[in-house]
């Protein structure tokens, strides 16, 4: 499985970005997928997950109630909308593939990672 992640960029305090995470060389319709993230300095923390039919969704506590995850699993494609984005959200996101169908918060639950996108929250 190779997952690619965009929609990075720059933003300024209050605005919104909407990451994607598609995935090839097989589907992943039945995995659990998750982001995660890493700024300047710090590990890598979990931010969001979703189980394979998108019922179940976890959240860390940092993003709940702006950060939405889903999956659209006839693309092949997860998704993280940011909204109210704040400047400690910056950081490299990262979108991960858990060959179990459910999703997870924890980094060794993951057997495939993209490359990861930078977002940059500024004015």
């Amino acid at each position: 499985v190779q997952l690619q992640a965009s929609g990075g960029g720059l933003v300024q305090p209050g605005g919104s970005l909407r990451l994607s995470c598609g995935a090839s060389g097989r589907t992943v319709s039945y995995y659990g997928m998750g982001w995660f993230r890493q700024a300047p300095g710090k590990e890598r923390e979990f931010v969001a997950a979703i189980n394979w039919n998108g019922v179940r969704l976890f959240y860390a506590d940092a993003v709940e109630g702006r950060f939405t995850i889903s999956r659209d699993n006839a693309k092949n494609t997860v998704y993280l909308q940011m909204n109210s984005l704040k400047p400690e959200d910056t950081a490299v996101y990262y979108c991960a593939a858990a060959r179990g169908t459910a999703g997870s918060r924890s980094e060794s639950s993951y057997d495939y990672w993209g490359q990861g996108t930078q977002v940059t929250v500024s004015s």
